[in-house]
């Protein structure tokens, strides 16, 4: 028996109203009064070959105030009346099936503000456990002006601006922090390309394959893979300087396709930030987030996130180590190992960079300092780090007014830093570019902000002859970005497709998102390139 049914509640005290059921009627509606603040719609029981749900909400006037879809990859939309709001005089809520067939897509109108659950049978309207902060006390920091919180590679500066990280915030953030999973204005159709308006300018990015969401347009995020096919998304500041009300997501590479991500793990989540690091360790499947900034605060603090029973944890670390961001992270032997990085300075004295080198070692719980010998590199942040060959290779970053483009090596076996001496055609002076590691001796510098503007150039280079190569590839250099991330992945494999025997392992593909253009502009795309193709 098909026992397909779209169930709606209408507040919290609500009990769930059959709309639509297997059988019946192919549209459904229920008068939603005044007073209620929150509206979940959910589907239960088997999609089989149905194709979408559509959930439309609107005033009693006629004007549309939301419009969203349940599918079977997505079962629970929940919409949150945002104060002054339309619909203040009642509306109604219409739920329509849309017949048999493969699984549609669907568009959102700019001023929706419904969420999506991934396969969800009923929403909490409450998150559980609550954020470790309390909303009035976020509400107030978001609203303050970061006088001293490194430059935006996205905002409109003037010459003078551009060649210092430092930046005044104006304006204040909306009181109100979103129920869930906010979409932006960037949710577009999964199946449409994606049309990011900055200042003037629009900023194309490539259509998502399997996605129904994604997530907002941003910057200064993380996105760390966790196995062969997953990575998780953290944090990041998008358009007009606000920090991400959609956190945290799930990245599937078999399809390309975002879960929203925030709810599925408990303990206390890390509070809004950006120039974080989020480092994976493969043996203890945990992965690392450390400090960043978040207007005036600064973090130096530690959480994990544990990805086999889902669930946060922050750590009560001994010794000392400063707030930082825009620092890197690298893992060597289970011990994470923070370079660099922006620290704050107390007012009116500008903030500084660091060239100082802490390890944290999880096991014990402990920050230590070591001895290191050689020339280390000068201070900086917005670099890059990758652990190659038993060495940390660090390039590029910016110590205002200077922007770096030199190449050094931490010997972790001596504890000894080198300068590299490199040949071949060298990246130009930036930070904020994207790095990733490519083989067993060569990695990948993509973008980047020189001081002036982003970048949108790629280089590899080669530990073994220390020689850097340009590399052209129509896709990487489709858009100048900053801030943004790459990482490496498993490539899918194509159903029915046997895997080479002579082949050592699964074919690896470089992924793009995010960052931003320097002009206003923020992008939410997922750019894939095949390794190969970059190492011909």
């Amino acid at each position: 028996m098909d026992d397909f049914s779209v169930y709606a509640l209408l507040g919290v005290s609500d009990p769930p109203r059959r709309l639509l059921s297997a059988g019946g009627k192919r549209q459904g509606s229920v008068a939603v009064a005044p007073h209620i603040h929150q509206v979940v719609v959910f589907a239960h029981g088997a999609w089989r070959r149905r194709r979408d749900v559509t959930v439309e909400l609107s005033a009693t006037d006629g004007q549309p105030v939301a419009v969203g879809a349940l599918t079977p990859h997505h079962k629970c939309l929940l919409w949150d009346r945002w104060e002054g709001e339309v619909g203040k005089e009642g509306s109604t809520l219409t739920v329509t099936l849309e017949g048999d067939g493969p699984v549609g897509t669907f568009k959102r109108s700019a001023m929706s503000p419904l969420f999506s659950l991934q396969n969800s049978t009923a929403a909490p309207l409450v998150r559980d456990p609550p954020r470790k902060r309390k909303r009035g006390q976020e509400d107030a920091r978001d609203g303050r002006a970061g006088e001293r919180e490194n430059v935006c590679p996205n905002g409109s500066v003037s010459d003078t601006a551009a060649a210092t990280p430092h930046r005044k915030v104006r304006g204040k953030a909306r009181g109100r922090q979103a129920c869930l999973f906010a979409q932006s204005e960037e949710h577009t159709s999964a199946s449409a390309p994606q049309t990011h308006k900055a200042k003037g300018k629009q900023c194309r990015a490539p259509a998502q394959t399997a996605s129904l969401v994604i997530p907002s347009g941003r910057w200064g995020q993380t996105l760390c893979p966790i196995d062969p096919q997953t990575a998780i998304l953290i944090g990041g500041q998008g358009s007009r300087m606000q920090f991400c009300r959609d956190p945290m997501w799930k990245l599937c590479a078999e399809d390309m396709s975002w879960v929203p991500a925030e709810t599925l793990a408990g303990g206390p989540t890390p509070e809004a930030r950006i120039g974080h690091t989020a480092t994976f360790d493969p043996e203890s499947k945990r992965i690392y987030v450390f400090g960043g900034s978040k207007n005036k605060k600064w973090f130096n603090d530690v959480h994990i996130l544990d990805t086999q029973s889902w669930r946060w944890t922050m750590v009560e670390a001994q010794g000392k180590v400063p707030p930082l961001a825009y620092h890197s992270c690298s893992l060597f032997r289970g011990e994470l190992f923070v370079l660099g990085g922006v620290f704050p300075r107390p007012h009116p004295e500008p903030d500084g960079c660091s060239d100082a080198l802490y390890i944290f070692n999880p096991e014990m719980a402990i920050w230590y300092q070591p001895i290191v010998n050689g020339h280390r590199p000068a201070p900086r942040s917005g670099h890059s780090a990758c652990v190659l060959q038993g060495k940390i290779f660090v390039f590029g970053g910016w110590d205002t007014p200077v922007c770096f483009n030199d190449m050094h090596a931490l010997d972790l076996g001596l504890m000894e830093f080198l300068a590299v001496n490199t040949s071949g055609p060298s990246p130009s002076p930036r930070s904020w570019h994207g790095c990733a590691v490519l083989s067993e001796s060569k990695f990948l510098v993509h973008g980047g902000y020189s001081g002036n503007a982003a970048l949108n150039d790629t280089f590899v280079f080669n530990a073994e002859t220390s020689c850097w190569s340009a590399v052209v590839n129509t896709q990487l250099s489709a858009a100048p970005r900053a801030g943004h991330s790459i990482i490496t992945m498993a490539k899918p494999s194509k159903q029915g497709s046997a895997v080479d025997e002579e082949q050592e392992g699964p074919e690896q593909t470089l992924l793009v998102f995010g960052g931003g253009d320097n002009e206003g502009g923020f992008f939410s795309d997922l750019t894939t390139v095949a390794i190969d193709e970059l190492l011909h």
